[in-house]
């Protein structure tokens, strides 16, 4: 099943939406009021030791439908994590972009090449954007690249679902010099997620996913390409092990798992349109503002 918010009129608030693997969509928020975020049925599924797609399936008789066909033009961000936090170098493309941008090119292969991952703090809610809005790229940088990745779920240690992320990147910073990483990664707007949270179930094996990404702009498409989760050098098992270790994660966190598409020879600019799809999840579209 996949979970998305839709907003409440006339209200700042969010229902939260089941949408079945038949295509059907249902309103939980109206089956419970105990229901009303991807947060609280993730509680609810953890209190009764049930999958969320076992508890999304016995409020659907009291829930309330809803057209599904709203579902891709009025979601908003699916999970308000406390933390988002991401994976660097996990895909071989990315290793080399990494080594092509940077004055000290061998610490990304040490990093490709070593057990330890490269994780690091990304977003925090307020940096946060959902399907529709724009991301951001900052005004004092000029390289910045969208980065498409496969998005954990974590539900109080464990992994819930997945969602798709941008990790919006300034190249020209990072490569000025790693150290200043935290500046090439956050700032406002810098990470959308969307549109939903595949519950694993739905997902399957999270390694064997087509990923896909497409610029527009002016209405013409100047980049488009794909690759699969396969091409990963840690499992998201790996992946949010280490985050864990010594590490006392929020209650519900995001983790971004890296990217596998790198554009070349290329640059965010306003007005850009970027469209991610990842099989069995599906597909996240924002534009761009510099900020």
């Amino acid at each position: 099943m996949r979970y998305y918010q839709l907003p409440v009129e006339g209200s700042d608030g969010a229902h939260l939406v089941v949408e079945t693997d038949e295509g059907e969509a249902y309103d939980l928020s109206t089956a419970s009021d105990d229901l009303g975020s991807f947060t609280a049925l993730a509680r609810a599924a953890n209190a009764t030791e049930q999958s969320l797609d076992d508890v999304a399936a016995a409020r659907i008789a009291d829930a309330d439908s809803v057209d599904p066909g709203v579902l891709a033009s009025d979601a908003v961000q699916p999970v308000i994590a406390e933390e988002v936090w991401a994976s660097g170098v996990t895909y071989e493309i990315s290793e080399q972009a990494r080594e092509e941008e940077s004055g000290m090119p061998d610490i990304y292969l040490d990093v490709y090449e070593g057990e330890r991952p490269e994780l690091f703090l990304k977003a925090t809610p307020s940096r946060t954007v959902g399907p529709n809005e724009p991301v951001g790229v900052r005004g004092d940088s000029e390289w910045d690249v969208p980065e498409p990745e496969l998005a954990v779920v974590i539900h109080r240690g464990d992994v819930v679902g997945y969602t798709i992320g941008n990790d919006v990147s300034s190249r020209s910073i990072e490569g000025e010099n790693p150290l200043y990483l935290p500046q090439a990664k956050v700032f406002e707007r810098c990470c959308s997620l969307g549109p939903c949270v595949a519950s694993p179930e739905t997902v399957g094996d999270p390694h064997e996913l087509t990923l896909s990404m497409r610029i527009a702009r002016d209405g013409e498409v100047v980049y488009e390409d794909e690759t699969t989760t396969g091409e990963m050098v840690h499992s998201c098992e790996e992946l949010v092990d280490y985050l864990a270790r010594h590490n006392v994660l929020p209650e519900t966190a995001v983790l971004l798992t890296g990217t596998g598409l790198v554009p070349e020879d290329f640059t965010l600019q306003d007005g850009d349109e970027v469209t991610i799809d990842i099989e069995g999840i599906g597909q996240l579209t924002n534009g761009t503002v510099t900020v």
